[in-house]
C-alpha cells in the first residue's frame, strides 16, 4: 500500500481498467468482466464496511445499475472507480434506510488484536486494511471516518474523488481519513502516531 490511502496496486490497474471500460461500452462482454474483476474487490470491501453481511446483495444491485448506465459514463479508469463507488454508496444508503439501521460495529476478531510488530506510523493500519478482520474494525469508526478510509484505502480513490463520492470538500475527507487511520493505528497498537494533521470543521478525534 502507498501512503495517504492510495494503494499502488490499485493505481497500476487504472490503465487496464480504462481500456476495459471503453471496450465494454462498445458491447464487449468480456471487457465488462475484466472491469468487474478489477473493481469488485474494493467495492465489496467498501460495502462490507457500510452494510456488513448484506454487502454482496447490495453490490449486485449496484452492478445492475452500473451495467444499465455504462454507456453514459465518461472518464478514465480512476473515474470509473469513483463512479461505481458513488452508485454503490447510493444503493447502500437505500438499503440502510429500508432496514432502518446504520452501520453497526461487530465484535473485534482476536487476530486483529494479536497483530505483531507495532510501528510509530499509520503504515501498520494501512497494510492491514485488506483483511476481513480489519473491515470489521473500520466499521466501528465514526461514520464519516469509516467511509473516508474505505474509499481511499480499500477502493483506492484519491482525495478529490472520495470527496465527490461523499459530497464533501477534499480537506474534510483528508482530515476524516487521517483521524480514522489514527484511531485504527491506536487500536492496532501503533501508539507512536503523531497528530500532525490539521483539525477542520470541528471534527472530534
Amino acid at each position: 500500500m502507498g501512503q495517504r490511502g492510495e494503494p499502488r496496486r490499485v493505481q497500476t490497474y487504472d490503465g487496464e481498467l480504462g481500456a476495459a471500460v471503453a471496450r465494454a461500452q462498445d458491447g464487449d462482454e468480456a471487457a465488462f468482466a475484466v472491469a468487474y474483476r478489477l473493481v469488485q474487490p474494493g467495492l465489496l470491501g467498501y460495502l462490507r464496511g457500510m452494510v456488513g453481511d448484506d454487502a454482496e446483495d447490495v453490490a449486485s444491485d449496484a452492478w445492475l445499475e452500473i451495467a444499465r448506465d455504462l454507456r453514459r459514463f465518461r472518464g478514465d479508469g480512476a473515474g470509473f472507480r469513483g463512479w461505481t463507488a458513488t452508485i454503490a454508496r447510493h444503493r447502500a444508503l437505500d438499503h440502510l434506510r429500508r432496514q432502518k439501521a446504520r452501520p453497526r460495529p461487530t465484535a473485534l476478531e482476536q487476530d486483529v488484536l494479536d497483530l505483531p510488530g507495532p510501528h510509530s506510523t499509520h503504515d501498520q493500519a494501512l497494510e492491514t486494511l485488506s483483511t476481513e478482520a480489519a473491515l470489521t474494525l473500520i466499521s466501528g469508526l465514526p461514520r464519516d471516518q469509516a467511509e473516508a478510509v474505505l474509499l481511499k484505502v480499500v477502493v483506492g480513490l484519491d482525495g478529490p474523488a472520495a470527496a465527490r463520492v461523499l459530497g464533501k470538500r477534499p480537506g474534510a475527507v483528508r482530515t476524516a481519513t487521517y483521524r480514522g487511520l489514527k484511531r485504527l493505528a491506536r487500536q492496532l497498537g501503533a501508539d507512536g502516531v503523531t497528530d500532525d494533521a490539521p483539525r477542520t470543521l470541528g471534527e472530534s478525534t
